[in-house]
């Protein structure tokens, strides 16, 4: 029988702060609070795609909220699964990134239903993935 690999999603993320330290956090279709990313582009007609995880993070900053950030390094502990539904799992991977300029205001799209900036003692009582919580501690805390 021949071999056949396991595919995994991937989804990149960012943990990016305003200029009061806020951690910027997106609504999901699940009612759950998300970091802001999502997964590398292939080439195609519409796009050149995605030449690293960290221009992945830049793009999709910009995207879903209008923030422009230099995405830093990864974040220890910042990799890990997560099953959003039974069956489906998506490796993680998460940045730490710096917001150019950091007053700015953030602006919501279409990809999501809420936008907010949250204080880092907020982030524990939110309901959002574990993995997720562990890494914004990890960052406020680098």
């Amino acid at each position: 029988m021949p071999y056949t690999p396991s595919l995994w999603p991937v989804s990149v993320k960012a943990v990016a702060l305003d200029s009061k330290g806020r951690v910027l956090l997106l609504k999901n279709e699940r009612e759950e609070w998300e970091l802001p990313g999502g997964r590398l582009e292939l080439p195609g007609a519409d796009s050149p795609g995605d030449d690293s995880p960290e221009r992945t993070v830049e793009r999709e900053l910009r995207e879903e909220t209008g923030w422009t950030v230099k995405a830093g390094p990864l974040i220890e502990g910042g990799v890990w699964i997560y099953e959003p539904i039974p069956g489906r799992r998506v490796l993680i991977v998460t940045y730490g990134c710096t917001v150019l300029p950091p007053d700015q205001e953030p602006v919501l799209s279409h990809e999501h239903k809420q936008i907010g900036l949250f204080a880092p003692d907020e982030v524990p009582h939110l309901t959002m993935p574990q993995g997720y919580k562990e890494a914004i501690a990890a960052w406020v805390g680098r």
